[in-house]
């Protein structure tokens, strides 16, 4: 069969059944083609690696398995102040991460999760084909499985959600070893002694509380004042002074300009001249969408100034027939909001109820430790005035939840919106914050009133509870400010 073309033509000429062909198995990928196949679309999956993309195999579902374990290591070395001893025979007790028992745990959960998503996608009938995907022009893709064999796959309409791949430096090439990006930490058998990690936004500041979690002397490189540059202020002042107390060393101000691997390790060059060595060092330099070599310009697909794909509200690109999703437009490099255009995506589609994507309804978060979740309008919006709006912080340290947890790093921050009460925004620093963010996002969602938040019931104790009070303060600041 190499090098054979062979086209699937539709059995369903009526629009009951278009033929959806999606290009990229990632989170954007798989939602479309879900969504798809169960609305009644013929669906085809052309996906290079596996199905959950970089997303699954190299990237969020990797990384966050390692900081779970490096997020324990954290909170059992702090047990002594809950009352918890360790005794041993003879010397003192040691907690040791064992990388190679680490990264094997991660490779195999995130390759158990890659075939849960083509296990489900193939029972709902959706078509699976490993392989390179091109566009020939709006409505065909030609694929070159691994094997070599050739394949054109016929669409109606086709979604792209090709996601992106590490930015590397000319003078830093990383060469798997000692020079890493991030999908090659997991190939480490040994914890690096002393990790260097150039980039202090969120994977930077993720890889760098990890790391240290698990035992390595990280140095972070940072060419802003402040860690994670564009998030709230007041969050990155926390994980500031944890990294300080946890000995994470912060160089701020500084730009790699050159890392050379060494005998026994690696030399940064930093912009200023001076250099700084250690054993590892870890490249988190942004990312790079992967829109090259796919035939977008076949299509008539644009890209914009930085190599994305143009989408709108409703992920349609510049072509009539072709959508886009995910990191590969340049929206917002989460996998939440990648799932979101897919299945915006297949409802515009289908004829299907369409609500445009409302960037200032996403939640994110940040997994270092604590954690560091948003959702809405920012103070920094406020600051700016493009919103009017009250604010409340109020520290996770008087929380009594968080007392008995010995929880004394973080905040509950809500926003609301000036004269009408209505919430617009919040944050939240620490643990669980990724959870503990839902009811601020619903809340803003949903445009309830700061006194909708404040008059429903908590448990008591538990760290929701400071969301209520911090709503509550703000029922002042609405009647009385």
């Amino acid at each position: 069969m190499h090098g054979t073309e062979l086209t699937f033509v539709s059995t369903h000429p009526d629009f009951a059944a278009p033929r959806i062909t999606v290009l990229g198995g990632g989170p954007g990928g798989y939602e479309a083609a879900a969504v798809a196949a169960s609305l009644g679309a013929k669906v085809t999956v052309i996906e290079r690696n596996g199905l959950g993309g970089a997303a699954v195999l190299t990237d969020v579902v990797p990384s966050k398995t390692l900081i779970a374990t490096a997020d324990l290591m954290a909170r059992v070395s702090e047990a002594h102040s809950l009352g918890v001893r360790f005794e041993v025979d003879s010397g003192a007790p040691t907690m040791v991460a064992d990388l190679e028992h680490i990264d094997r745990r991660v490779m195999e959960l995130a390759q158990e999760q890659s075939d849960d998503i083509r296990r489900s996608l193939e029972e709902a009938g959706v078509k699976v084909l490993i392989g390179d995907g091109v566009l020939q022009d709006d409505r065909t893709i030609k694929v070159t499985t691994k094997s070599g064999s050739v394949r054109t796959v016929d669409a109606d309409a086709i979604i792209l959600a090709v996601g992106a791949h590490p930015r590397e430096l000319p003078s830093a090439k990383p060469d798997g070893e000692r020079i890493l990006n991030w999908t090659q930490l997991y190939n480490l058998t040994t914890l690096p002694e002393e990790l260097i990690v150039v980039g202090s936004g969120v994977t930077g500041a993720e890889f760098a509380s990890a790391y240290n979690g698990l035992g390595s002397k990280v140095t972070l490189i940072s060419s802003r004042d402040q860690v994670l540059p564009g998030e709230d202020s007041d969050a990155a002042d926390v994980l500031e002074e944890v990294f300080e107390r946890r000995g994470v060393r912060v160089l701020s101000r500084s730009r790699a300009e050159k890392v050379e691997r060494t005998d026994d390790g690696v030399l940064v060059t930093l912009g200023d001249g001076s250099t700084i060595t250690g054993t590892h060092c870890l490249m988190c330099v942004g990312s790079i969408p992967n829109t090259e070599g796919i035939g977008l310009e076949n299509a008539g697909v644009a890209l914009t100034d930085s190599g994305h794909i143009k989408v709108d509200g409703v992920s349609r690109t510049t072509a009539h027939n072709v959508y886009a999703a995910g990191d590969c437009t340049g929206v917002f490099a989460l996998a939440s909001v990648a799932a979101m255009q897919g299945r915006i995506a297949v409802a515009h589609i289908m004829g299907d109820g369409v609500r445009p994507l409302k960037l200032n309804e996403v939640a994110s978060n940040i997994f270092t430790s604590p954690e560091i979740a948003s959702v809405g309008v920012s103070e920094k919006d406020l600051s700016t005035g493009r919103y009017q709006g009250d604010v409340v912080m109020l520290p996770l340290k008087a929380n009594p939840r968080a007392k008995m947890r010995n929880s004394k790093d973080g905040f509950v921050k809500i926003i609301s919106r000036k004269g009408s009460g209505t919430v617009i925004g919040g944050v939240v620093v620490g643990p669980n914050a990724s959870e503990l963010i839902f009811p601020i996002a619903l809340a803003v969602a949903k445009k309830l009133h700061v006194d909708d938040v404040a008059s429903t019931f908590t448990v008591f104790p538990s760290l929701t509870g400071s969301i209520a009070e911090a709503a509550r303060r703000l029922h002042v600041h609405h009647y009385d400010g």
